[in-house]
């Protein structure tokens, strides 16, 4: 590799949480590369079938983001999964059931 090759080199991370485990991947790709292309070229999607990019959300440091957006270098993308149920709905049952949803230490009473 020249100079000028690894001078147009990004480093980034791809990683994509489980429940019980975490898969991150270092990559080295081209500047102008897209989240997609770092997605696919970690080789997640083939070692866990279940990530759809048509599906599965991206981020970048926990800001969603297109699968055509532009990597700069050290960012580290993320796969998000699916949510199981919405947040919304479930406060809503929440409430409609008449249970209080814990808010931290709450107020105390006043001696």
């Amino acid at each position: 590799m020249t100079e000028r090759q690894v001078a147009d080199l990004i480093a980034v991370e791809v990683v994509y949480a489980l429940k019980e485990r975490q898969e991150l991947v270092a990559l080295k790709l081209p500047a102008g590369a897209t989240a997609r292309e770092a997605v696919e070229r970690s080789g997640l999607p083939e070692k866990f079938p279940e990530i759809d990019l048509a599906r599965n959300k991206l981020g970048v440091f926990a800001k969603l983001v297109k699968p055509d957006a532009v990597l700069r270098d050290r960012d580290r993308v993320e796969i998000y999964r699916p949510l199981i149920a919405d947040p919304k709905e479930v406060r809503r049952q929440r409430a409609a059931d008449g249970k209080v949803m814990k808010k931290g230490a709450g107020e105390r009473e006043a001696s």
